[in-house]
Parts: C-alpha cells; structure tokens; sequence
C-alpha cells in the first residue's frame, strides 16, 4: 500500500509553490508540458502553469496546477490576461462606468491658444500668462 500524502494548497494566490510540490506535479504528469505535449527535456526551463487560470477563478492548489515550457506559458498568459480585460470592459459598461479618456490620464488644467490656463473642472481661467517683449535699449 502506497502512502497518501494530502494536497497541497497555497494560503495565497502568490505563495510559492514548494520543491516538493513541483516534483509531484512534473511527475504526475509524466514530465510532459500541459500545452505543448512535448515531453520536457532537462535543457528545457519549464514553470508550474495554473489549468483554470487564478485571474479568471481558478486556485492554487496541486490539482491546479501542471508543468508547461515557458515560451508556451509565457503565451498561454498573455492570452488570459487579454480575456481578463475584455471581461472587465465589459462590466465596466454595463455598470455604466465611463472608460479613461485615451491620453493615459486626465489633465486638470489646459493652457489655451492664447497662454490663458484653464482649470477643466470649473472653466475658470488660473492665470493669464502675457509674455513680456524685450525692450532693446
């Protein structure tokens, strides 16, 4: 009879996943990447990939988890965090949450055409830069 050791599963979704843990799960899975299906070579640098994703409700829990190369990871997670994103746009608009202006941030004050500045809040003018001509003696 084989002895049962019970599975791991992380306080946090950013606690490290320990040595022996990972040697369970590259094993379990035969030493084959979960999304290439190749088998991992010892040359090949390889991390713990999540199955369901935690940014998308997945846990961190050994049964969650399973070898991938990292090139392969490296994809696989930018394709979820693109998912992720759509689905908070998504919410934002149906809660009726109006998206940042494109600019990266919204300015409170703007300077005219004519050097006034101008708190965009209010509308009032802060102060009135006139440029002083030099005067040649």
């Amino acid at each position: 009879m084989a002895r049962t050791v019970p599975e791991w599963i992380g306080k946090t979704d950013d606690q490290k996943v320990p040595d022996r843990v990972r040697q369970r799960v590259f094993d379990a899975h035969n030493g084959i990447c979960h999304l290439t299906g190749r088998k991992i070579q010892p040359c090949d640098v390889w991390e713990l990939e999540h199955i369901h994703a935690l940014i998308l409700g997945g846990q961190h829990r050994e049964s969650n988890l399973a070898p991938a190369l990292k090139e392969a990871h490296k994809k696989k997670t930018a394709v979820e965090m693109g998912v992720k994103a759509k689905i908070a746009r998504v919410r934002k608009k149906h809660l009726g949450i109006k998206p940042a202006s494109a600019g990266g941030f919204q300015q409170r004050f703007r300077r005219k055409m004519n050097g006034d500045v101008v708190d965009t809040r209010t509308g009032v003018v802060i102060n009135n830069y006139q440029r002083d001509e030099a005067i040649d003696p």
